[in-house]
């Protein structure tokens, strides 16, 4: 059974469709508030701090996902560029560095202007895009960080998108 087949009425809410994909995927959750959900999800390279938040003003399903960085402060030119050249490569959302709190975050928002309806599987692809992308290029920021490896080079190591099944 598909995800949307379990929701077959007009209104619901975006956040508890995302609380019963947190449930469906088994992850660790918290319902924050009625409009807000925060989780955490295990990647290849760390867990993943994701938050979703419904804006009814603006009728937008905000996504966060986070992870803790501290790079030298040396390094935050390069971290800069670095997370220029990935944001040139990402076709859905963007990255950027919170200094202050120390975390890498991966942002992104699905409009849905004119009481559109998010499906299932669009909020557990924003959640699949969020993780798969900090997957992607968490070895690039690694090495600029710490590996003292030109923005350029490691970007060669940013892993590119697989096809197909193994």
């Amino acid at each position: 059974m598909s995800l949307s087949e379990q929701y077959l009425t007009d209104d619901i809410h975006p956040i508890d469709i995302v609380e019963h994909i947190a449930e469906h995927h088994d992850w660790d959750f918290d319902r924050v508030a009625d409009d807000q959900i925060a989780m955490a999800v295990e990647g290849q390279w760390r867990t993943y701090s994701i938050t979703l938040a419904w804006s009814p003003r603006d009728e937008t399903l905000r996504l966060i996902c986070t992870f803790e960085m501290e790079p030298p402060k040396e390094r935050m030119p390069a971290i800069y560029e670095v997370l220029n050249r990935t944001n040139d490569m990402c076709w859905a959302g963007s990255f950027t560095y919170w200094e202050a709190q120390q975390l890498m975050v991966f942002r992104y928002g699905l409009v849905l202007a004119g009481g559109q309806l998010a499906s299932p599987e669009q909020i557990d692809t924003m959640i699949a895009t969020a993780v798969m992308s900090a997957e992607r290029y968490y070895p690039a920021f690694q090495l600029v960080a710490w590996g003292d490896r030109a923005p350029a080079d490691a970007m060669q190591v940013a892993m590119a998108e697989a096809y197909g099944r193994a």
